[in-house]
């Protein structure tokens, strides 16, 4: 569904990915990890078309869409969960819903899909006429979660949904992400820090660092890899 083939970004003259190649199939859950500064945010950009890449190739169902600008991308059926959910504040969390259907027309399906969006985060339901910026950010991330799924996209790229979270919210939001992939076959691209949440419910991860993929496997192979344990899952 998703391939990156040999993906060079710079910002200006520093590079901030080298030789990036990763894929997602359909159906998949795939995670990307790493620590701070590592890339993994970059990678989405470049994906997104809000960073263009300058060598390599990204295609999306077949098609390239490296030289796509990012509404294009969106409408293709990229549709991304940004890095602290990036809501408009003073929206209520409807319209918040409604921004995510932008691209859409069918006003009779988009308020259909309102409503199942309301069955999948019944906290959506109970806080949509509140303003996204009352919300706590458990809650405000289940809300730019249901307002990426309102563009019906065939791939979601989430970047870091743990951040700032109650391990409690945590474990909500993984279910969450699971039962979107298993219940509306939504192909998933996990961009994440916390690495044993993300490899408990991906089928494949791939790990940056400095920019580059320095491991790629199955999830249990990534579980089990002493270099995954020592740097990310805090093995000694």
């Amino acid at each position: 569904m998703l391939k990156l083939s040999n993906v060079d970004t710079f910002y200006g003259p520093i590079q901030a990915l080298r030789n990036v190649s990763l894929r997602v199939e359909e159906g998949e859950i795939v995670s990307l990890l790493g620590g701070n500064a590592c890339g993994k945010s970059t990678t989405m950009k470049t994906i997104l078309g809000l960073v263009k890449s300058r060598q390599g190739t990204i295609e999306f169902r077949g098609k390239r869409i490296d030289k796509l600008p990012p509404s294009a991308i969106v409408r293709a059926g990229i549709s991304p969960v940004l890095e602290a959910r990036r809501l408009f504040p003073y929206l209520t969390v409807y319209e918040n819903l409604l921004m995510g259907a932008y691209t859409r027309t069918d006003k009779k399906k988009i308020l259909e899909d309102i409503e199942d969006m309301y069955d999948l985060f019944p906290v959506v339901k109970a806080r949509c006429k509140q303003t996204a910026s009352t919300l706590s950010g458990g809650e405000q991330q289940m809300v730019a979660m249901a307002r990426a799924l309102m563009a019906r996209p065939k791939l979601l790229i989430m970047d870091e949904p743990s951040m700032g979270l109650s391990p409690l919210f945590v474990d909500r939001i993984f279910s969450i992400i699971q039962q979107i992939n298993h219940k509306q076959g939504v192909s998933i691209l996990l961009v994440e820090q916390n690495a044993n949440m993300a490899l408990s419910i991906a089928e494949r991860g791939y790990v940056l660092q400095t920019g580059e993929i320095v491991l790629n496997d199955t999830a249990p192979n990534l579980l089990s890899n002493p270099l995954m344990q020592k740097a990310y899952l805090g093995v000694a």
